[in-house]
C-alpha cells in the first residue's frame, strides 16, 4: 500500500495546507467538493500543487510532520521546483 503527503493550496502563492492519506485520489476529492469541515474548507484550500509517494506510513508521517514545521519559503520551494505554474495536479492524475 502506498502513502501519500500532499501540499494543497489556495491559489500561486496562496494559502497552503499540508496532508497525509492512503488514498490521494480520494481524499483530494473530499477537499474539493468542501466534504469535510475545518480548515480546507473555510479557506478554500483545494489545488492540488505537490505530492509525493511513500511505501510506509510512518515514512510518510514523518515527512509530513517535518512538511508542516518548514519555513513557508521552504515550501514555496518545494512546490516550484517541481510545480513551477503551480497547476493543479489533480485532473492529470484522474485522466486514464
Amino acid at each position: 500500500m502506498s502513502y501519500y503527503v500532499y501540499v494543497l493550496a489556495s491559489r500561486r502563492h496562496g494559502t497552503l495546507y499540508v496532508g497525509v492519506t492512503n488514498s490521494l485520489e480520494r481524499r483530494i476529492a473530499e477537499h474539493r467538493v468542501k466534504e469535510v469541515a475545518g480548515f480546507t474548507k473555510r479557506y478554500g484550500v483545494t489545488r492540488l500543487v505537490w505530492w509525493r509517494a511513500y511505501g510506509e506510513v510512518t515514512e510518510a508521517i514523518h515527512f509530513e510532520k517535518q512538511l508542516k514545521r518548514w519555513r513557508r519559503d521552504w515550501k514555496i520551494e518545494l512546490i516550484e521546483n517541481e510545480n513551477p505554474d503551480w497547476g493543479d495536479l489533480y485532473p492529470s492524475m484522474m485522466a486514464p
